[in-house]
């Protein structure tokens, strides 16, 4: 970065430029931004503190990361929302379920529309902690339902606790869908929300392989609880729009990237 700017510029401006840095370039850090802005580190550390209570970055070591759009958003404003993307990413994912697996669906709005993308005539095992998946999955007379029991997240709408988590443990499924509230090629996949991090690890403990479906949004962003490496996926399937710059970290780590 070159210094391009006063030192006496506002706070509040400078922060919209960080903001722009920050989603042109997928990263930014304190000591640049610190001579591209012209004033001290610990200046740039108050602004990255402020946004990042306001839920725009998410801080790591010598500087931030971008958060999803959607962080934050209750479970019922994320399914209300039409998102044509979500929809084609859920169509184009079911085509790895086979008759006769056990499937884990992991709680997420687009793990909602994969298990209503299903062929209506599928035959399998579905596990889940999120009663509305449990839902529209109990509407094919092919498949049997399993809910995990346990405290409900009002977030998420899906159980946790020690109940959910046994239940989850004595499982061996097949395959499992995860949903992803924020990924990122060397931090791995996070979550808002604590407590659901160690069902969510449960289930790829679980799982012989894992397919993570998610919007182009998420790529390269970051929450606070890290779930697990991205190395413990098998599949990343994601929108046909994304730049090849976006992706080519994933596949470096041995995933296989598909561009819905």
């Amino acid at each position: 970065m070159q210094n391009q700017h006063p030192a006496a510029e506002l706070p509040s401006l400078r922060r919209q430029k960080i903001l722009l840095l920050l989603e042109r370039d997928g990263k930014v850090m304190a000591a640049e931004l610190s001579r591209h802005f012209a004033v001290s580190e610990d200046t740039i550390r108050r602004d990255l503190a402020e946004l990042d209570a306001a839920g725009l970055v998410q801080r790591v070591h010598g500087g931030a990361l971008p958060r999803p759009k959607d962080s934050g958003k209750d479970y019922f404003t994320r399914v209300g929302e039409v998102n044509e993307a979500k929809l084609r990413l859920a169509q184009y994912a079911v085509q790895w379920v086979q008759d006769g697996q056990t499937v884990l669906f992991d709680s997420g709005s687009t793990t909602l529309h994969i298990a209503q993308s299903l062929p209506a005539d599928i035959r399998l095992t579905a596990v889940t902690a999120a009663p509305m998946i449990a839902v529209a999955l109990a509407e094919y007379p092919g498949i049997k339902v399993i809910l995990v029991g346990g405290q409900l997240n009002p977030a998420t709408l899906s159980a946790s606790g020690h109940e959910a988590l046994r239940m989850i443990q004595g499982i061996k499924a097949d395959l499992m869908f995860t949903g992803v509230c924020a990924i990122h090629p060397e931090i791995g996949i996070s979550s808002l929300h604590f407590d659901e991090v160690p069902i969510k690890q449960a289930m790829f403990d679980s799982a012989a392989e894992v397919i993570a479906v998610t919007t182009a949004d998420k790529l390269g962003a970051m929450e606070p609880f890290v779930v697990v490496p991205c190395q413990r996926l098998r599949r990343l399937v994601t929108e046909h729009e994304v730049p090849e710059a976006d992706i080519q970290g994933y596949r470096q780590l041995g995933i296989e990237v598909l561009l819905a």
